[in-house]
């Protein structure tokens, strides 16, 4: 801890899930892959990937599949961008664990996102707390209340009531679709199956390995509906330099 960058803090790798039929977002999405929705001037997995670039991350690799052409021709090699980019073609569906293991070369600590994801976040920071917690995989995580709009009822087994809530609030720790993992994550993902993030998370508990939440309270939109893709175009058209401070 002098002040001094390890090698292996600057070689990180990113992998982005960019593979996903978006079908929350159709129309668009059915011509569109999601990471090329515009917010303002800027596809989504641009931005983000400028965000990669700030954090020092130069490699980065793109799960693609359902029309991921359209994502080739537009990123290429990354030159453009300043960032060199690879493709890891998904032949079938693989779920949001299951394309790691498709990917060469993670020798090192990784970063994984999904490629619909608008936050301000510190990518370095969530990489530097995950090493400081020693654990395979840290999720970035975000408070968020889900309000029930109708009167829950709770009863016991016998059918009697014991509560009445009345329009409750609940609040969740929610996955941002942001994570870093070690190599050895990729030892509990098997080639060409299909597996969700949820259960792999559940396989590594299982196995004992510790898995570290990273609180993070800044802005986080997914974009998964509509409204929330709206949301986040008005967000990031007022406040740019939130998320590309250049």
């Amino acid at each position: 801890g002098l002040g001094i960058m390890s090698s292996e803090s600057k070689i990180i790798r990113a992998v982005i899930l960019a593979g996903g039929k978006g079908t929350r977002l159709a129309p668009y999405t059915r011509i569109i892959p999601k990471p090329l929705m515009p917010i303002g001037d800027k596809p989504i997995l641009e931005i983000m990937l400028r965000q990669m670039k700030r954090a020092g991350i130069r490699q980065v690799t793109l799960t693609v599949g359902y029309l991921g052409d359209l994502l080739r021709l537009f990123f290429l090699d990354g030159k453009r961008l300043g960032l060199k980019i690879d493709y890891v073609q998904e032949e079938k569906p693989l779920g949001t664990s299951g394309p790691l293991a498709n990917v060469k070369g993670l020798t090192t600590t990784f970063l994984v996102t999904n490629g619909d994801v608008l936050t301000d976040m510190d990518f370095a920071e969530l990489i530097a707390y995950h090493r400081e917690q020693g654990a395979i995989a840290t999720i970035a995580t975000h408070k968020r209340k889900v309000s029930i709009n109708l009167g829950v009822v709770e009863s016991d087994k016998d059918n009697v009531v014991i509560d009445y809530l009345e329009k409750p609030d609940f609040n969740y720790l929610v996955s941002m679709g942001v994570y870093v993992f070690e190599p050895r994550v990729l030892k509990y993902i098997p080639r060409d199956e299909y597996l969700d993030f949820p259960d792999l998370v559940r396989k590594l508990i299982e196995a004992g390995e510790k898995i570290s939440s990273y609180p993070y309270k800044g802005y986080w939109e997914d974009l998964g509906r509509p409204d929330d893709y709206e949301r986040a175009s008005v967000d990031f058209e007022k406040n740019r330099s939130q998320f590309l401070p250049d």
